[in-house]
């Protein structure tokens, strides 16, 4: 089988599962902060980009709402074209936000900046680290270019139901530094 094949397989399985793990953990969203703040070294100099949840993702916005308090600069992707990278829009709780693509909320009129740490959303990942996107390749582009120029951490924000044993790479996937479930970090 040809690996668009294999990641189009993959996705629709992992799709599945997370629905079902969704919908299995009411919780999930406080216990996945619960793990990062504990797990996940934040700075006061770190901008942190989480994304705004669709579909069955789960949520970061408990976390988001947590790191403002403790004085972290926050951001959310947007995209701006196909097989283009990802820019950042400065995010605080209450901001005004529009649906961008893929129905996901983008602050509105909100300066760009450029995260020094990545909390990114996924259908699948493996225990290597290696992430299953929706196929586009934003995160991928992205994290390329930002750690082509210095160091940018980016840590996975899943349900532990999405783990898989193994996720089809590519030569332009990039491995996460860890992977943050309600029941631990995967590192």
């Amino acid at each position: 089988m040809i690996l668009s094949r294999k990641k189009d397989t993959a996705r629709k399985q992992a799709k599945a599962a997370r629905k079902l793990a969704k919908a299995a953990h009411p919780d999930a969203a406080r216990d996945a902060m619960a793990v990062f703040l504990k797990a996940v070294p934040v700075s006061a100099s770190d901008v942190v980009s989480a994304y705004r949840p669709i579909f069955s993702e789960l949520d970061p916005t408990p976390l988001m709402e947590v790191l403002h308090e403790r004085g972290i600069r926050l951001c959310v992707p947007v995209i701006i074209g196909q097989a283009q990278p990802l820019v950042f829009r400065e995010w605080t709780p209450g901001a005004v936000m529009e649906v961008g693509a893929f129905g996901a909320e983008i602050p509105v009129d909100a300066s760009e900046v450029i995260p020094t740490l990545l909390i990114a959303p996924m259908l699948a990942f493996d225990r290597s680290l290696w992430r299953l996107g929706y196929g586009g390749g934003f995160y991928d582009r992205t994290l390329e270019g930002l750690r082509g120029r210095g160091e940018a951490r980016a840590f996975g924000y899943a349900y532990a139901e999405q783990e898989v044993d193994a996720v089809p790479i590519e030569p332009t996937d990039q491995r996460l530094n860890g992977v943050v479930t309600p029941s631990g970090l995967i590192a």
